[in-house]
C-alpha cells in the first residue's frame, strides 16, 4: 500500500507483525507500576476494544508485558512502517483542506529530528504526549483524512471519539487533554489514569499539533535572555564572556544554547541523557559537547577571558557545575533551569549523584527511593544556587517548577514573607511586564506546502508588517517591535528550522493580524504555494492559567484561577480556529496550569481573512483585558488603546484604591 491507502485503512485489516524495540530513536522512561491486579485487567481491556475480538488472546499478552515492562500501554506493534515526517500538503488524503493541514501538524509533532520519545508518541517535556497509543494515531488519521467540511472530530485525551455533524464555520478537530475532576488530579493520578489507558498528558503544544521543534521556544528563550542582561548589565556592557547557566537539553530546553549564542553569551547546558545532548550538537543547537566537568571549568575560564560567544554541553548533572564553579569561583551573571520538573517522580529531573541508567531502573524499580534521591537533589541544587546569588548572580525560575519543586522538597528558597519565593519567575521579571501585558506573545506558522522558499517568503511579509508597525507605534512598545524585527530578519541565518517550515516571533493583536492578513493574500495571489497554518504556543498573553509562569504576575489573587483560558479557547472556537485544545498541565506540572492553543488554516479565501480579523483579536485582547483588571499597568495602558482604536470593544476597567486607606483599616 502507499502512503495515502496506509493513511485510509486505518487499523490494518490484518493484524501486522510484532515489531522488535527500535534502539536508534530515544525511548521513554519506565513508568511505575501503579495499578492494581483488577486495574490492569481493566486497562487491557481498555486496550483491546481497538481490536477486533480474534485478535484479543495475542494482543492480550503482549499487551500485558508492555504493561508490565514499561507501565503503559503503546501498541508498538501498529506504529506504521512508514517515515514520520510532515510531508508536502498534497501528499496526504483528504476531503478537508484544513483536516490535512492537521496531519501535517501532527505528523511533525512525531517526526523522530522533533519529538523526544517519538515511538512512545511523546514530543516533548518527558511526557508530552500527541496520543497515549499507536492505535489512536491511525484512527484519527483515518478520520482526518474522510472528514467534511462539515463535520468535527472530538479529541479526549489522545482518543479519537469520532466525527460529528457541525458547519464549515466550526472549528475541525476539538482536542481535551487531562481534564480531571479536580480532586483526582494529582501526580499519582496521572500516573494510575494514564496506565488505564484514559487520560494523557498533552503538555501544551503536543498535544494540540502546533510543536514546531526548539525553534519554538528559542525565540521566547532569547527574548528573556537579551533582557536578562539588560536588567544585570549596563547599557555600554556587552553579554559576550558572561555565563549563562542552566540545565535540560530535550526538547523545549533544547533551544537554550541557540538562544544564548543569538544573545551573544557563554551558555553552559547541562544535560544528563548523552544522547539528548549528541541530538542538539548533530542538529547544530550547541556548539560544543564536554564529558569531563574539569575539561568544563577549563573551557569556561577560556571563553570568559576571551569574551567568547560560544555554546557548551556538559554531559552530566547540573548540580555539580554549580557546585564546582562556587568553588572555583567562576562567577555566572546569568542562572536558570530548564529541566522538566513538572514531572520529577518520572524522569522529568535527574537527581545528582546517580548515572542516567540507575536512575531510570530506580524510577521504575524503586520509586520512593528515586523520589528521596530528587528531594536531596534539589535541596543540594538550590543550595548551591543561593551561593551563587549572593555573590550576585540573577537566577530566575524559567515556568518549570524549579522553586515550587525545590520549596516542597524543604530547600531554602523562600522570601523572607514565607509566601513568596527569593528568586522570580522569568514571567514577574521579564515576559509579564515587558511583553504578555502589552500582547506580545509567540505567534507562530508553518508552510503547509515543505518549501523553504515559502518560509522565506513569510519572513518578508512578516518583517514589513512589523516595520510598518513600529513606524508610528508608542515608545512602549519600540523595544518588543525591534527585537523581533531583528529576530525576523536573521532568523534564516540562524538555522532554526527543525521538521516543519516553521516560524515564530512575538507579536501583538496588530501584528499578528496584520501578518496573518498579508500571508493569506499571498495564498489567494499565489505568491505563497499552499496554505499557511497559524498558531502559536499556549505560553501566551491569554492561552494559559499558571500560577507559577504564565499568569505568575496577576497579583490580585486570581492567578489560581483558570477562567482566562477557558474564555480563550471557547471564544476562539466560535470565531473562526480551524481546531483548538484546552489541557489540564503543561509546563509546570499536572494539576498546576490550564492551558488552551489553536490552529488556524489561511487558504487564501474571503472567509479566512474574516476569521483571522476576529479571532485573533479576541485570542490576545481576552487576556490582556483580564491583566488590566489585576491593575497591571502595562496592560491598562495596552487595553486603552485598543479600545480607542475599536468602537466595539468595552471592556471593565479597574479603579485603583489608595494603600494608604487600606492601612489604616488594620
Amino acid at each position: 500500500m502507499n502512503f495515502k491507502a496506509q493513511i485510509l485503512q486505518g487499523i490494518p485489516r490484518q493484524l501486522p507483525e510484532k515489531k522488535a524495540p527500535d534502539t536508534s530513536v530515544s525511548h521513554a522512561p519506565v513508568r511505575k507500576d501503579s495499578l492494581s491486579k483488577e486495574e490492569k485487567k481493566l486497562s487491557l481491556r481498555n486496550a483491546l476494544r481497538y481490536f477486533p475480538e480474534e485478535w484479543h488472546a495475542e494482543l492480550a499478552v503482549e499487551f500485558l508485558e508492555e504493561l508490565q515492562t514499561y507501565g503503559r500501554i503503546y501498541m508498538y506493534r501498529f506504529r506504521p512502517d512508514y517515515a514520520m515526517h510532515a510531508r508536502p500538503l498534497q501528499e496526504y488524503p483528504f476531503q478537508s483542506l484544513h483536516a490535512g493541514c492537521i496531519m501535517l501538524m501532527i505528523q511533525n509533532n512525531l517526526d523522530p529530528a522533533v519529538a523526544q520519545h517519538p515511538h512512545e508518541l511523546i514530543t516533548y517535556g518527558g511526557n508530552g504526549g500527541v496520543f497515549q497509543n499507536w492505535a489512536q494515531y491511525l484512527l484519527t488519521m483515518q478520520y482526518l483524512a474522510r472528514m467534511t467540511d462539515e463535520q468535527t472530530l472530538n479529541m479526549y485525551s489522545g482518543h479519537p471519539q469520532g466525527l460529528f455533524p457541525s458547519s464549515a464555520a466550526a472549528p475541525r478537530v476539538v482536542v481535551t487533554n487531562g481534564m480531571m475532576i479536580p480532586n483526582y488530579s494529582s501526580p499519582d493520578d496521572l500516573e494510575k489514569y494514564s496506565a488505564l489507558g484514559v487520560t494523557q498528558y498533552g503538555q501544551m503544544t503536543a498535544g494540540s499539533y502546533m510543536y514546531i521543534g526548539p525553534q519554538g521556544i528559542v525565540h521566547g528563550t532569547t527574548i528573556t535572555l537579551m533582557n536578562a542582561f539588560r536588567k544585570k548589565l549596563q547599557p555600554d556592557e556587552s553579554p559576550a564572556g558572561r555565563i549563562f547557566l542552566t540545565a535540560g537539553l530535550g526538547g523545549m530546553s533544547g533551544a537554550q544554547p541557540k538562544a544564548g549564542n543569538i544573545t551573544g553569551c557563554v551558555t553552559i547546558c547541562a544535560e544528563v541523557n548523552p544522547s539528548a545532548a549528541r541530538k542538539r550538537h548533530q542538529q547544530g543547537w550547541v556548539d560544543e559537547l564536554i564529558e569531563d566537568l574539569q575539561a568544563l571549568v577549563t573551557r569556561v575560564k577560556k571563553a570568559q577571558a576571551g569574551k567568547e560567544v560560544v555554546s557548551l554541553a556538559y554531559i552530566g548533572n547540573v548540580v555539580d557545575v554549580w557546585e564546582r564553579f562556587d568553588t572555583e569561583n567562576i562567577f555566572v551573571e546569568i542562572g536558570s533551569d530548564q529541566t522538566s520538573l513538572h514531572n520529577p517522580w518520572s524522569g522529568g529531573y535527574y537527581p545528582v549523584g546517580l548515572s542516567y541508567e540507575e536512575a531510570n531502573r530506580m524510577i521504575a524499580a524503586e520509586p520512593a527511593r528515586f523520589k528521596d534521591n530528587v528531594k536531596k537533589s534539589l535541596v543540594r541544587h538550590a543550595n548551591a544556587v543561593n551561593k551563587h546569588a549572593a555573590k550576585g548572580t540573577y537566577f530566575f525560575d524559567y515556568g518549570n517548577a524549579f522553586l515550587l519543586e525545590c520549596s516542597r522538597a524543604g530547600a531554602e528558597v523562600m522570601a523572607a514573607n514565607g509566601i513568596d519565593f527569593k528568586y522570580p519567575s522569568y514571567v514577574e521579571d521579564i515576559l509579564g511586564p515587558m511583553c504578555f501585558d502589552y500582547g506580545f506573545g509567540p505567534f507562530r506558522w508553518v508552510c503547509a506546502s515543505g518549501n523553504p522558499e515559502d518560509l522565506e517568503t513569510t519572513d518578508q511579509l512578516a518583517c514589513e508588517v512589523m516595520q510598518e508597525i513600529a513606524g508610528d507605534a508608542p515608545s512602549e512598545i519600540q523595544q518588543q517591535l525591534q527585537d523581533n524585527i531583528t529576530w525576523i530578519k536573521e532568523a534564516a541565518k540562524n538555522k532554526l528550522v527543525v521538521g516543519s517550515q516553521a516560524r515564530i516571533l512575538y507579536a501583538d493583536a496588530e501584528g499578528r493580524a496584520k501578518i496573518a492578513a498579508r500571508f493569506n493574500a499571498a495564498v489567494a495571489s499565489g505568491r505563497l504555494s499552499a496554505p499557511v497554518v497559524l498558531g502559536r504556543d499556549h505560553h501566551d498573553v491569554s492561552g494559559t492559567d499558571s500560577p507559577f509562569r504564565e499568569t505568575s504576575n496577576i497579583y490580585d489573587g486570581s492567578r489560581f484561577t483558570a477562567d482566562m483560558a477557558i474564555h480563550n479557547v471557547i471564544g476562539d472556537s466560535f470565531r473562526g480556529a480551524s481546531w483548538v485544545s484546552i489541557h489540564n498541565g503543561g509546563g509546570v506540572g499536572w494539576g498546576e496550569v490550564i492551558n488552551g492553543g489553536f490552529g488556524m488554516v489561511l487558504d487564501g479565501t474571503d472567509a479566512a481573512a474574516g476569521k483571522l480579523k476576529n479571532m485573533l483579536f479576541f485570542d490576545v485582547n481576552n487576556g490582556i483585558a483580564r491583566r488590566s483588571w489585576a491593575r497591571n499597568k502595562e496592560a491598562r495602558f495596552a487595553i486603552e488603546r485598543e479600545m480607542d482604536r475599536t468602537p466595539d470593544l468595552n471592556i471593565t476597567l479597574p479603579h485603583l484604591v489608595n494603600d494608604t486607606l487600606l492601612d489604616n483599616l488594620f
